[in-house]
């Protein structure tokens, strides 16, 4: 290997040692490595983070964050919650089930893990706590399920994996609509395991059908949004950034002038987090760009084909060693630096064992979204300490079981890959 790429990644390990934020992290990496060397220039970098973010698809980004931004902070969320309640509240440990399936919900709604953290666990950790339930536990069962929001489309990290790979994103928002369910029902499964041994009860009576239908009704415009997003693209009606600005358009509308539960006060609120987080993704965007494109320009790529070929023919072992390549990597870089990085680099290898785009990018995504709960970077871990004001150690702990259900249900996405391509018919 090139001793500048030797370099890079030693600078780069040094900053993320340092806790420097991750995109400012890569950019010096590459911009330090190109000083050592007279093969590229500076305006190399700046170039190439200019053109990176000149696609298309990108541009629906801000406008699914700030969709999910105002259906937060108006009342569309909390009308999924009270039909979640409807529907499960009464099971054992239902407060625990209607936190997944409100995060189920909800991430059909925000494509974003710790924003499904921030606003289900926000109103259900404390609940949780008043019912009874423990404080980790609790936590851990909403931050658990805050990764389903960049499993269920629309998703962030399948927006920047198809921008990356050249992948369809219509047909990988269709294909990851099985596999986020799929994650969903392992979640409510261990909850349902854990809260039973626990003595964890459900919330009181079973709802009756007519209080099923009223909270139905009040979240009918929520349950819209997927239907319409998703119905729009796989339809031909509408590309996924145009998806996105209806998105934005209709949630307020709905929060505006039919729930009237949006003032000016959120919506500028909603604006403001909208602008400071697309500029944190497309930072990371942007260089995590320059970055794969450094490595092939030093024919990178071509050397970890060759190499990782030539470990083994077969395809269940290859997949099984990308895998557990991926959790490491997610359990240090943030997810959307890794799609960036390394999902240009890997596409060609499972190419070559006849691993179709659609399943490796919905394999990618479900197992990098596992790094958004495990140290040191699990982003969701932060928020949910944050809401309950519990230690880290102490979550991380509460949170292993969930975390052994999701590597469970990777599996069978990984080695089924029907799981992921029986709604787009790629297979």
């Amino acid at each position: 290997m090139d001793p500048i790429i030797i370099i890079l990644f030693v600078l780069l390990a040094v900053f993320l040692l340092l806790s420097v934020p991750i995109g400012i992290a890569i950019g010096l990496s590459v911009l330090f490595a190109i000083l050592f060397d007279d093969k590229l220039t500076p305006q190399f970098l700046v170039q190439r983070m200019f053109s990176s973010l000149d696609l298309f698809p990108l541009m629906a980004v801000p406008f699914f964050i700030l969709a999910g931004s105002i259906m937060m902070r108006g009342s569309m969320a909390r009308r999924l919650l009270d039909l979640s309640r409807s529907l499960v509240g009464h099971v054992t440990g239902g407060m625990a089930q209607i936190s997944v399936l409100t995060s189920m919900f909800y991430g059909a709604l925000s494509g974003s893990s710790p924003a499904t953290v921030a606003a289900v666990g926000g109103v259900m950790i404390p609940s949780m706590e008043k019912e009874g339930y423990s404080k980790p536990f609790a936590t851990a069962v909403n931050t658990a399920a805050g990764c389903l929001g960049v499993m269920i489309p629309p998703s962030i990290p399948l927006i920047i994996y198809g921008a990356a790979t050249g992948t369809s994103v219509g047909d990988l928002f269709i294909a990851g609509i099985i596999p986020g369910l799929l994650v969903g029902v392992a979640l409510m499964i261990v909850s349902y395991l854990i809260s039973r041994k626990r003595g964890y009860r459900g919330t009181g009576k079973r709802s009756t059908f007519k209080e099923f239908l009223v909270a139905l009704n009040n979240a009918k415009y929520s349950l819209l949004v997927p239907i319409i997003v998703l119905g729009g693209i796989y339809g031909g009606i509408t590309t996924p950034t145009e998806a996105a600005v209806i998105a934005v358009v209709y949630s307020l509308i709905i929060e505006a002038f039919v729930h009237r539960d949006l003032g000016w006060s959120q919506l500028f609120d909603s604006l403001r987090q909208t602008t400071v987080t697309s500029a944190s993704i497309f930072l990371v965007v942007a260089t995590a760009t320059v970055l794969a494109q450094t490595l092939t320009f030093y024919n990178v790529p071509n050397q970890i084909v060759t190499m990782l070929t030539g470990i083994t023919e077969s395809t269940i072992l290859m997949l099984l060693i990308i895998n557990v390549f991926l959790l490491i990597m997610g359990t240090f870089m943030d997810a959307l630096a890794n799609i960036l990085i390394l999902g240009p680099l890997l596409l060609p290898v499972v190419q070559a064992y006849g691993v179709d785009p659609v399943h490796f990018g919905i394999l990618m995504i479900v197992n990098l979204s596992l790094g958004f709960l495990t140290p040191p970077v699990g982003v969701n871990l932060y928020v949910g300490c944050g809401i309950s004001n519990i230690s880290i150690e102490r979550l991380s702990v509460a949170i292993i079981p969930f975390l052994l259900a999701c590597i469970v249900t990777l599996l069978m996405i990984t080695y089924l890959p029907q799981i992921s391509l029986w709604l787009p018919g790629l297979k």
